[in-house]
């Protein structure tokens, strides 16, 4: 299996473009997955200076409801003229950052007959799954950092119902991909114990030389229990990153864009 970083905040070379936001190029043994698009084209433009062709994906995955991860739905459904791209039902929410401005999708594609809304537990494929674990308890307190969905005509915190994470169990292991964990990167390696964890941790809002180091450090304590090898990027922030690398040494690394991974 190889996963390829289209698009990250960072890049490995001034030729290929980085943007806050993600997108993830999977290759498994049978199937060409796209996982998350980014906020605009940019994740096209890196994959055809890194010739993949885009139009050949099986299917493509949306994490959750936010722009910098589905902002490029469109661009992807221009050119792959096939592949159904999964999203949670309330992937169409009103979300909102910190400062009230609107973060979610375009509402002009909910309607596209190429979107499959799914829930809980969606089988993709004989070794792809998605999971929403709504359902499941956050043994460890997750914070919203001020992100609210309009709800009832008011703004209350997100729960991020509209979040999901692919696991994808191939060669007697269990690699999981998450956006940006925002149930909690703790719950979720609590939830799936996986081999590989691959995705953003939401660790930007602590600060490592402040009151956030504390927390940190106990974070990356619990995450070194499970014997799970991670791959992170985007919403962790680098010098977030930078803090827990010294506590969990090659238990875990940063992918940027134009990165390829080997599992």
């Amino acid at each position: 299996m190889r996963i390829t970083v289209l698009v990250e905040n960072t890049s490995l070379s001034d030729e290929i473009i980085a943007e806050h936001g993600l997108s993830l190029y999977i290759e498994t043994g049978d199937r060409k997955i796209l996982f998350d698009m980014g906020q605009s084209d940019a994740f096209l433009k890196n994959a055809e200076k890194l010739d993949l062709d885009l139009s050949a994906v099986d299917f493509a995955v949306l994490s959750h409801g936010h722009y910098d991860h589905g902002g490029g739905i469109k661009a992807f459904l221009s050119v792959n003229k096939k592949a159904p791209v999964y999203l949670t039902e309330t992937a169409f929410g009103d979300y909102y950052n910190a400062s009230d401005k609107y973060i979610g999708l375009d509402k002009e594609l909910e309607g596209n007959e190429r979107l499959i809304f799914v829930d809980g537990v969606e089988e993709l494929c004989a070794n792809c799954t998605l999971y929403t674990c709504n359902e499941k308890e956050r043994v460890y307190g997750t914070e919203p950092y001020g992100l609210s969905v309009l709800t009832d005509g008011e703004l209350k915190p997100d729960g991020f119902l509209h979040e999901q994470y692919l696991l994808v169990e191939e060669n007697g292991k269990r690699i999981l991909i998450s956006g940006c964990s925002h149930k909690g990167v703790l719950n979720i390696a609590e939830w799936f114990r996986p081999n590989v964890l691959v995705g953003g941790f939401h660790f930007m809002k602590l600060d490592p030389e402040g009151e956030g180091k504390a927390d940190l450090k106990r974070y990356a304590e619990i995450l070194m229990n499970y014997g799970t090898q991670y791959y992170t990027c985007h919403c962790t922030g680098e010098e977030q990153f930078a803090y827990i690398k010294k506590l969990m040494s090659e238990k875990v690394e940063y992918i940027r864009s134009g990165e390829r991974i080997n599992l």
